[in-house]
């Protein structure tokens, strides 16, 4: 399994586990922008309705750059900046189209 299918299956195992759909907004709003932090997430998310606390976007958000290994991230600011990594949008567009 090359590199890329891997994180197919992280992101579509990731997914299935998504039942308020706040997983995959997350992961769409990466798809609209270059990068974000933490409070840009967790604004986006309250402003489309999802009832989320900080510290739960926070540690998504950290799992999202651990875990899955999607994201990039900038802590040389006040604030931790996220971003899709080179080379992954297309990865992750093409898995949020089967969702």
């Amino acid at each position: 399994m090359n590199p890329d299918d891997k994180i197919k299956e992280r992101l579509k195992s990731y997914l299935e586990r998504d039942e308020k759909g706040i997983r995959k907004a997350v992961l769409c709003l990466f798809l609209q922008d270059e990068s974000y932090t933490t409070e840009d997430v967790y604004t986006y998310l309250v402003e489309h309705g999802f009832d989320v606390s900080y510290r739960g976007i926070s540690a998504m958000v950290g799992l999202m750059n651990t875990r899955l290994g999607i994201l990039s991230i900038d802590v040389t600011g006040e604030h931790n900046v996220y971003s899709l990594k080179e080379g992954h949008r297309e990865i992750v567009k093409s898995v949020l189209d089967n969702y």
